[in-house]
């Protein structure tokens, strides 16, 4: 028999949400977010990896963990709208509530903000509005600019234009490179998405049109420490 307060211990633990990690890459984001999850930090279940190329390292992470992988290519669909549908059905068919983009570098037509309204999550390595777009850290030393950072925001139909969650300021050095920057930044990136996508699971960031309502502390610690 089941002990009585195993019973009430279990029912009183919220249920993980679970969400699906889009990426293109070397999945470094998706990493940190296996990391978090193992630790018990994300108060989410990764429940599927999905890559627009076969050849993205991220599914061998996703693979090394035991998380279910599909391949949803954007070079076998004839457009952006046909590319998207593809991509809402397999998150569906992974059980998914939320998308996470980690490093996923296809824009969704506006078919997937009409499937996940303020439920699809994106890292970028600037601070938006600044520097939009896939080059955001190449801009960013060709401009000479002093601060950079990270944003962390719901995605809407413009890219890189969504309703921000959070953001986290890196100094730009002098000696500088954008290889250099760029691993200063994704340092970034591994503590601050995984902190907002556990504060989101929690129920502790809501979305009115543009506005994002944060609950106090819910992202506490993660000031600059770049």
């Amino acid at each position: 028999m089941v002990p009585t307060t195993s019973l009430l211990e279990s029912a009183s633990m919220p249920t993980p949400l679970p969400i699906a990690v889009l990426v293109s890459g070397s999945g470094s984001n998706l990493q940190a977010l296996i990391d978090a999850e193992r630790r018990g930090d994300l108060g989410a279940t990764i429940v599927g990896v999905l890559a627009d190329r076969p050849d993205a390292y991220g599914l061998r992470r996703a693979a090394t963990a035991g998380i279910p992988t599909e391949v949803i290519d954007w070079g076998s669909h004839d457009d952006r709208a046909e590319f998207t549908t593809a991509v809402c059905d397999a998150v569906q068919r992974m059980g998914a509530d939320v998308m996470v983009l980690a490093g996923f570098m296809r824009i969704l037509a506006p078919e997937a903000i009409e499937r996940f309204p303020n439920a699809i999550i994106n890292v970028h390595p600037a601070l938006l509005p600044a520097f939009p777009g896939a080059h955001a850290v190449e801009q960013a030393i060709a401009e000479g600019v002093k601060v950079s950072g990270v944003t962390v925001h719901f995605v809407d139909e413009a890219v890189d234009h969504g309703p921000i969650i959070a953001q986290e300021a890196v100094s730009v050095l002098p000696d500088d490179n954008e290889t250099s920057l760029h691993q200063r930044l994704q340092a970034v990136e591994h503590r601050l998405l995984p902190a907002v996508v556990a504060a989101f699971a929690a129920g502790f960031i809501s979305v009115e049109g543009r506005t994002v309502t944060v609950a106090s502390d819910a992202l506490a610690g993660l000031g600059s420490r770049t």
